[in-house]
């Protein structure tokens, strides 16, 4: 993992990680995002908290290179997310919102998809690495569609990391998992982002990811209403739930 890190900060060249000026998407007559203005630098946990419907999962589409802005710019890790998004997801990990590994695959024959897409050495040592730290065994043979929703979430975290990507964006990803396993990654991402990896991280389990995000933004109605440090966001607020309802106005 390291030295991947390694390369992709000299790639960077002392830029951010992420760097989004003025984007805006446009559905018809609804603005998702409204002229977004955000700055993630390298080796930062970054939390993007917001109300459903808030422009939380637009933003990591467009970042991801999913997803065209109706206007403004972006780039990760150096690259222009409009002109190359395939460079981008090249380099990134993607945890969607909905865990959607496909359903004729097995686990196993999912990450060896997925290696093999990526190029990579030491494919079957990265595919039993991650079976082992997510007690995948149960997804050797059985196909995609009959997992649970859980080891579904565990099956898109490995294919995100089994790379050993510079930068994750990770849309929710605590959310099907059980008490146990939400400490594992919690601690795992800790030590990925102390390690010198990004993450960028959409979540509504606001206790866990206060304690992960180095800064975080409050989007609402797609405008950015609040960004700084976790402590600066709390304002005097007994922890950062308090603070996030205080801002929506809920």
């Amino acid at each position: 993992m390291s030295q991947v890190l390694n390369n992709a900060a000299r790639v960077v060249g002392g830029v951010p990680a992420i760097h989004a000026s003025q984007l805006t998407k446009r559905y018809g007559t609804v603005d998702a995002l409204k002229g977004v203005d955000l700055a993630v630098e390298p080796g930062e946990c970054f939390g993007l908290f917001g109300p459903n419907g808030a422009g939380k999962t637009t933003m990591l589409r467009i970042l991801t290179g999913q997803l065209r802005p109706t206007s403004g710019e972006a780039h990760v890790l150096n690259v222009d997310v409009v002109r190359e998004p395939l460079q981008v997801k090249s380099l990134v990990g993607i945890v969607p919102e909905v865990e959607s590994p496909p359903s004729y695959l097995t686990a196993h024959e999912y990450l060896y998809f997925v290696g093999r897409v990526r190029k990579l050495d030491r494919l079957e040592e990265r595919i039993a690495h991650w079976f082992e730290f997510f007690d995948l065994d149960e997804g050797g043979t059985t196909l995609c569609k009959d997992l649970s929703k859980g080891t579904r979430q565990k099956l898109m975290l490995a294919a995100a990391f089994i790379h050993e990507p510079a930068l994750v964006f990770l849309d929710e990803p605590f959310i099907n998992l059980d008490p146990i396993y939400q400490r594992k990654l919690k601690d795992f991402l800790a030590k990925y982002v102390a390690g010198g990896g990004t993450a960028f991280m959409a979540s509504h389990l606001l206790d866990i990811a206060g304690k992960l995000c180095n800064r975080a933004a409050v989007i609402q109605s797609g405008s950015i209403i609040a960004t700084g440090t976790v402590d600066q966001i709390r304002a005097g607020d007994a922890d950062l739930e308090s603070a996030f309802l205080r801002l929506v106005g809920a």
